[in-house]
């Protein structure tokens, strides 16, 4: 009786925690997939720029893991943020007489934050793409980038974009990007075939591993560039060959918003004719010879219709069922290394020596005491440089998925241990078996059984922990929606295909778990009827 309330009680638990990261999960699909109108219609009951006024703030969004020069916390004051956008939008809000209020969010996700009515504005160096121009309404230009190659100090293997994706005597060399940028999409579009494409959700991540020697290049906007190369996140950079390409920075307002969009591009204007924008530029060391063309830049306003409805399946779903198969990789590879730790890590605990017992305590409360994000900044950041090593992303992703669920399986496991009666351990040891003997033959083959289903639930949630992954530039599928969803019209065909995708790889699983549950269940009234 005791060992079925225990398992009822510990499948219970472990079940209730695989749906609250479903549900969790769908939600966050589901509302990022949804057009606006859909999710806050109310949101364009009035005008936005009545609105704006009506409340005396206009709220823009960003996000400050990009860094500088674009959004980025003071060195002496966290607190506050610096920034030429920051300066900008004091400018920009001083124009149209409200105050500026900055709105945090993922930049990947900013045109979600848009369309639900969060923010009134992106500005953070989205650059003018025709995907974006037909989901949202820009301004005109704020800024005209370029694109610039960064090496290492002792790089002679290329000397320009073009070596670089010419490849020379067929290499392939690692650049590390900015996920959804301009660069990105650059080499995407010009030599994918040629180079190994890296992206990360931030620039100084791309910089810093190569200069830690994991990646050949990095391709960076030019005022990121300029910005970092006398920081230590650049240390060891170089600039290679000359700026190419050009793009603009605008701001995005939602789809429709025509009068603050003519409003935030007279206040532009105005910036633009007095000077002090220029002034703006200048103290960042932004202003260059291709700023004074704002004046008279034009966007390429012809109407583009993206892909949407079959076509949009036809032309993603491909993408999206190679990120899926990361993601595949990523699970299978993780879950049966953490099922081996976690089993170790329970019966050192409860058998192995005295002296073991409270490290691997440890090991268990650190680990599930710290997100699994910041482990993986640890394994494949932090590692590399006190190792003087380089990591695989993949590698790294599969190590820190193992390592953090291997804490949740020992706990798992050390229940299931604990639920086998102690009288079988002393039979086994009173028919003259070691106490390894008895562990491998009676106990553990038991406790196996005991915890297939909790098990399978643990394996169904790190479908979805894959997504975290990203951080270290693993593009799995959650991550490759992003970028697909920040760059197409076809947000909801998007969103629908990876909700489907994730239910194609977890729904069989949950099968698996429930026939478990059932067996054991049967078994369990088998047992206690007798």
């Amino acid at each position: 009786m005791q060992q079925r309330d225990l398992l009822s009680l510990f499948a219970l638990r472990m079940r209730q925690r695989a749906v609250a990261r479903r549900v969790r999960a769908a939600w966050v699909t589901l509302i990022i997939g949804l057009p606006s109108s859909l999710v806050l219609e109310s949101a364009h009951a009035s005008d936005v720029l009545d609105r704006v006024r009506e409340r005396g703030e206009l709220i823009w969004g960003a996000d400050q893991e990009g860094g500088g020069p674009f959004v980025f916390p003071d060195a002496d004051h966290p607190e506050v943020l610096r920034g030429f956008e920051v300066d900008l939008a004091e400018l920009l809000a001083a124009e149209l007489g409200v105050r500026p209020k900055f709105y945090q969010a993922d930049w990947t996700t900013l045109p979600e934050f848009l369309e639900n009515g969060a923010i009134d504005v992106i500005l953070n160096g989205y650059e003018w793409t025709p995907g974006r121009a037909e989901r949202m309404t820009s301004t005109r230009p704020y800024y005209i980038y370029q694109l610039q190659l960064m090496g290492r100090e002792n790089e002679t293997r290329f000397s320009s974009v073009d070596d670089l994706c010419g490849g020379g005597a067929g290499a392939r060399y690692d650049v590390s990007v900015l996920g959804g940028s301009a660069p990105a999409l650059y080499l995407r579009e010009h030599c994918s075939d040629r180079v190994n494409l890296v992206e990360y959700d931030g620039n100084t991540n791309a910089m810093m591993q190569v200069a830690a020697g994991v990646h050949d290049a990095t391709f960076q906007d030019l005022p990121i560039a300029v910005f970092y190369r006398t920081l230590p996140q650049a240390r060891g950079l170089k600039f290679i060959g000359e700026p190419i390409g050009r793009g603009y920075y605008v701001m995005y307002l939602r789809k429709g918003e025509v009068r603050l969009a003519d409003a935030l591009n007279g206040a532009l204007a105005g910036l633009i004719a007095d000077g002090r924008l220029k002034k703006v530029y200048d103290n960042y060391g932004l202003w260059n010879d291709t700023q004074p063309g704002l004046a008279t830049a034009t966007l390429d306003t012809t109407e583009q219709r993206g892909h949407r409805g079959l076509a949009a399946v036809l032309q993603y779903g491909p993408i999206l069922i190679k990120a899926a198969g990361m993601t595949l990789l990523l699970s299978v590879a993780s879950m049966p290394i953490a099922i081996v730790i976690g089993l170790f890590v329970a019966l050192g605990r409860l058998y192995g020596p005295v002296i073991l017992r409270a490290p691997l305590a440890i090991y268990v409360e650190v680990l599930r005491g710290t997100p699994v994000i910041l482990q993986l900044y640890v394994i494949y950041f932090l590692l590399p440089k006190l190792l003087h090593v380089g990591f695989n992303p993949v590698l790294a992703a599969i190590a820190g998925l193992a390592i953090n669920y291997s804490a949740y399986e020992a706990e798992i496991y050390r229940a299931g241990l604990q639920a086998i009666p102690r009288g079988q351990m002393e039979a086994a040891l009173a028919l003259g078996l070691t106490r390894g003997t008895a562990l491998r033959r009676i106990i553990v083959p038991q406790a196996v059984r005991i915890v297939i289903p909790p098990v399978t639930n643990d394996f169904i949630a790190l479908f979805k922990d894959t997504s975290i992954c990203s951080v270290i530039a693993v593009v799995e599928l959650t991550k490759q929606y992003n970028m697909l969803a920040n760059n197409t019209t076809a947000v909801l065909e998007v969103a629908a295909m990876t909700a489907l995708l994730y239910l194609a790889m977890s729904y069989p699983l949950s099968l698996v778990a429930r026939r478990a549950e059932a067996a054991l269940s049967g078994e369990a009234k088998h047992v206690s009827v007798a």
